[in-house]
Parts: structure tokens; sequence; C-alpha cells
């Protein structure tokens, strides 16, 4: 049976996050933090085709998303579980050139203290995030061992949220990155053109 391509369009990362805590007992105000890197490679990811690649998210890349939508602060990206939002002030988000930074506030309650306990104890120690990725670019490049590795620079998304998770690895994702496939022909067919060129330039040379 041919394998059908998935129409995807919420794509998931998890990040290692550096997470910082703090608690204000006059108030009971009970807040974590930390930060989503612009700029940085991941480590290999695989897309829907089998291709592997890394991936960089452009700084900027949610600026405009973070002005005209609201992103909530979940545990574990289930969305009954919610620990916060940006409409409400309980989850803030500040644009930076090297990172986009977020506060979010944890619940009294039952799903805020065990988040709280988990994190205060160093067990989910990562945070994910949601995105829908509206405009990006490809590259490739050699590395100082000969392989070829391409590059998928996300330029302009929109986030929906952002989530402590237990396994903040960057993961191979199945990603539907069908623009890979059209890099990859532009790619051929600009080969193709250079050794069509080399080619007319020997024969005008005899």
């Amino acid at each position: 049976m041919e394998k059908t391509m998935p129409k995807l369009t919420k794509e998931t990362r998890a990040l290692p996050v550096a997470l910082e805590i703090r608690a204000d007992e006059e108030n009971g105000q009970r807040t974590i933090t930390g930060a989503i890197k612009y700029d940085t490679d991941s480590n290999e990811m695989r897309d829907w085709y089998g291709d592997t690649f890394v991936e960089q998210i452009a700084s900027g890349a949610f600026a405009e998303s973070i002005k005209t939508r609201g992103v909530v602060g979940l545990w574990s990206h289930d969305t009954s579980q919610v620990l916060g939002n940006t409409k409400s002030g309980t989850l803030r988000l500040v644009e930076g050139t090297s990172d986009l930074r977020f506060e979010l506030d944890i619940p009294d309650t039952t799903v805020g203290n065990d988040a709280w306990a988990l994190i205060q104890r160093g067990d989910v120690d990562g945070v994910s995030f949601g995105m829908k990725v509206t405009k990006d670019k490809w590259s490739s490049e050699k590395r100082d061992d000969g392989t070829k590795v391409y590059k998928r620079s996300i330029l302009n998304a929109e986030l929906f949220e952002i989530s402590p998770v237990a396994f903040p690895a960057y993961p191979s994702n199945e990603v539907t990155a069908r623009s890979l496939e059209d890099f990859k022909a532009e790619e051929a067919r600009a080969g193709l053109s250079a050794e069509k060129e080399k080619i007319l330039m020997e024969l005008d040379l005899i």
C-alpha cells in the first residue's frame, strides 16, 4: 500500500531548557521561567520522507504571532491541564534578539501543584512548544567529515503553546517538510545548469 503523507499543520518541538523557579511566599505565587533559543542548531531530525536535517528558529520568528494571538501554558501538551495563558497574564512572553523568554505562573490546582512538585524535584526539566510554521528556508552544507547536511531555518511561525515536559531532548520528528523536497529539486536543477554551462564553456575553448 502506498504511504500517504499526513496533512499536519502543527509541529511540536521539545528542548532542554534550564528551567528556573521562584516562589513568593507572601502572596503564594509560584513561577517558572525559561527561554527558547534563536539561531541555534537542533540535534539531527528526520522528516516524513526519511531525510536527515537540522533546524534553527530565526530571531524574531514568533514576534508577529505573539502580538496577535494568545498562547497557553499546558502540562505536557494536555489541553485539559492548563497552567497559564497570555490573555490572563499568567503566561508572559518577552521577545529578545537571542531568545524568546517566558514566565509561567503555576496555579494552586491539582495539576499546578503536581507540576510544581515535579519541577522542583528536577523530574521535569524541559520545555516543549507547539507551532505552525508559515515561512521557512532551506540550505545545505558540508560537514568536516564530508557528509552533507540540510538545514531548515524557521523564519516565521505561529506559536500556540508552551509546556513543561519530562523528556527535553530535541527528538527526531516526522514533520511533513515537503519544502525540503522542493529545495532538493532546485539544488539538483542548479547543479545540472552549472554542469551544462561548464560543458558549453569547454566546447567554446575547442
